[in-house]
């Protein structure tokens, strides 16, 4: 189980707002809803699953600009691939607030 911090950033939008873009993100990652959970933050989204579908979720994801007409995409992703224990987003906010 990994979790992928991912940033699209479309380039040459014509316009400082880019929730168009993100809207259309979100319908795309809703169509992966029962095999990636996914969660939508003011600056990125969160997609959490096995990682090689998580790899693939990413490059759909990179496309959207694109499909939309664009002709540059910046894409930032982290990583987070632990293999000792399970790893998910509600364990990670647990483990923070056990120790508060």
């Amino acid at each position: 189980m990994a979790i992928i911090d991912i940033t699209v950033i479309p380039v040459g939008t014509g316009s400082p707002s880019v929730s168009e873009y993100v809207a259309e993100i979100q319908r795309v990652l809703h169509q992966y809803e029962g095999r990636v959970k996914y969660q939508l933050t003011p600056m990125s989204t969160l997609i959490e699953g096995d990682i090689k579908l998580l790899l693939e979720v990413v490059q759909e994801i990179h496309e959207v600009p694109f499909q939309k007409g664009l002709q540059r995409v910046c894409t930032n992703i982290r990583i987070d691939d632990r293999r000792d224990k399970e790893n998910t987003m509600e364990r990670k906010l647990q483990s923070v607030q056990a120790k508060l």
